[in-house]
């Protein structure tokens, strides 16, 4: 479990005030000493990540952040980043210590309803509260949510946490990425041109993801490069019944592809299982609407230095120049770097995310409707701009 990729983790982030405990809270549930802990209050300045696995909730990544009640410029900022951290929050916890003024706990909890994140409450430091039973019901009625009361000091109660913890989660796994698309016994064709973009001795995180989902599915895999994807098909004894392509060869390998095969990409595949196909279809489609004067967001969610032909730096612009004129401007932001105000783009083409969970992807699809900005990726960008997009099978 500790080498599960951050994005097939489960984010469970932990917000309240400065020094109600967040922080011994992470280490007594992870059991270490993870995170620093002072009675000075502000002592955690950025959010702090923590992969453990949670039976039977699986693979986690606890997220400590700043205390939401920070004060001045700098307080501000740390409060600003506390905030961003809704945007990945599988689930919640929002930690108290007492009983007193409840507006910024209500205030949270309004927020993490209105963006669906199942939270649990927390009642901290019940070794040092008097009356635990009436603390517990005061921020019942007020917040209305049952804490569970808890000492990170001792440890008490951490058990019935994760008990809540679970509880709270329900059944909420992510789809399958070829949901749809193959069953059992299906033979599968993947077709994987290592370019210099591709990690040398490794394969790139959504062909290894997409391989696991079939071998799970007891599917048949047969994987190639675009030179050998003729031999690939007379080597079988009949056609795919999927073929699973790099999208930046989609025409190169539909023009060979069995006529009974179905055709998808890795990119499509990731669009599927970590965003809202309807609306980056439709994000797809909006190209035709760009302008030579137009301004487009290229999105990455990964960093990396950038090679001589990156899909998302040189070749997408290019297809799109092509099409509208070189005067398109292109902005670049990789990684957890994302506008905030994003009114000046006619188009966000956003890469599969496959190093995001699908809490962060939606957000960020949600942020674009709430702005009026049409949002694709890159698989369904390339696949429409290619006149190909009504072939391609979705799952």
């Amino acid at each position: 479990m500790n080498t599960a990729p951050q994005s097939l983790r489960r984010h469970i982030a932990i917000f309240g005030r400065r020094n109600v405990g967040k922080s011994s809270l992470l280490n007594a549930i992870t059991g270490q000493h993870v995170a620093i802990v002072s009675p000075e209050a502000g002592t955690t300045t950025d959010p702090v990540n923590r992969a453990m696995e949670i039976l039977p909730l699986g693979p986690c990544m606890l997220i400590d952040t700043a205390g939401f009640d920070d004060e001045g410029s700098v307080g501000e900022l740390r409060n600003e980043r506390t905030h961003k951290v809704l945007d990945q929050a599988d689930m919640a916890l929002l930690v108290m210590d007492q009983v007193q003024d409840l507006s910024f706990e209500k205030k949270w909890l309004n927020d993490l309803r209105r963006l669906e994140i199942p939270t649990v409450a927390v009642l901290n430091k019940v070794d040092a509260i008097g009356d635990v039973e009436n603390a517990v019901e005061q921020i019942k009625s007020t917040l209305g949510i049952e804490p569970v009361a808890v000492s990170a000091k001792n440890h008490e109660g951490i058990d019935k946490l994760l008990e809540a913890l679970v509880h709270a989660a329900g059944d909420d796994e992510e789809t399958s990425l070829t949901a749809g698309l193959a069953k059992p016994g299906d033979t599968v064709l993947l077709v994987m041109p290592q370019d210099p973009q591709a990690p040398k001795g490794r394969l790139i995180l959504p062909q290894v993801q997409t391989i696991r989902d079939l071998l799970d599915k007891r599917c048949i895999i047969t994987c190639c490069g675009v030179d050998t994807l003729e031999k690939s098909f007379e080597a079988l004894s009949e056609p795919p019944a999927l073929i699973i392509t790099d999208s930046q060869v989609f025409a190169q390998v539909y023009v060979k592809k069995p006529e009974g095969s179905l055709l998808t990409s890795f990119s499509v595949l990731m669009a599927g299982q970590k965003g809202n196909m309807e609306v980056l279809i439709e994000g797809a489609k909006a190209i035709d609407l760009l302008t030579p004067q137009s301004r487009v967001l290229i999105a990455e969610a990964c960093t990396h230095a950038p090679m001589s032909e990156d899909i998302g730096r040189k070749k997408i612009p290019r297809m799109i120049r092509k099409r509208f004129g070189e005067t398109i401007a292109f902005d670049i932001h990789a990684g957890k770097d994302y506008p905030t105000d994003l009114k000046k783009y006619d188009l966000i083409v956003h890469c599969g995310a496959c190093m995001f969970n699908r809490r962060l992807m939606l957000s960020r699809i949600v942020r674009a409707q709430e702005q009026g900005v049409p949002i694709t990726n890159y698989g369904l960008a390339i696949a429409h701009l290619q006149g190909i997009l009504d072939k391609v099978s979705l799952p």
